[in-house]
């Protein structure tokens, strides 16, 4: 959380899932320079029946907004956009699926392999709905990158 408030130039709406640890977080980084909100997931039902379900999630039967602090807007009080983003990211790299060789042990692996992917998804891969890159949409770079071009970064 301070690594992000060091990296953010004006307040901004937060929003994360009801976890705990993140509210000491966000208050230790932003003091009450942030609007920020939980969205917390209300889950029925449990997972005692037997191994098949042990990997299933608890069907989720709702959710409620609680405002923490500043003056989130509610109406924009959503994690819609970063499971998405974690899931492609999922999908994209067995890394992160415990139960398959692919899966990261050491930190820096982990690490470079989260950087690889995020680079080859904002430079190289043009995207059906933006029909260019993340990075030319957002003006950071002209062209789409091929792997030789970040291949090319690292020497």
């Amino acid at each position: 959380m301070h690594d992000l408030a060091g990296r953010l130039a004006n307040r901004v709406q937060l929003t994360t899932d009801g976890h705990k640890a993140y509210v000491s977080a966000v208050e230790s980084a932003f003091g009450s320079e942030i609007d920020y909100a939980m969205l917390v997931k209300l889950y029925g039902g449990d997972n005692s029946g037997g191994p098949e379900k042990r990997y299933s999630p608890a069907e989720c039967t709702g959710s409620k907004k609680v405002e923490l602090m500043g003056n989130p807007d509610y109406k924009h009080v959503s994690t819609s956009y970063v499971e998405r983003q974690n899931l492609t990211m999922r999908m994209g790299m067995r890394r992160f699926t415990r139960l398959t060789n692919a899966f990261s042990k050491k930190l820096e692996n982990h690490e470079a392999a989260i950087a690889l992917h995020y680079m080859h998804y904002n430079f190289c891969r043009i995207h059906q709905s933006l029909r260019v890159t993340p990075a030319m949409e957002a003006g950071v770079s002209d062209t789409v990158w091929s792997i030789a071009d970040v291949v090319a970064l690292l020497g």
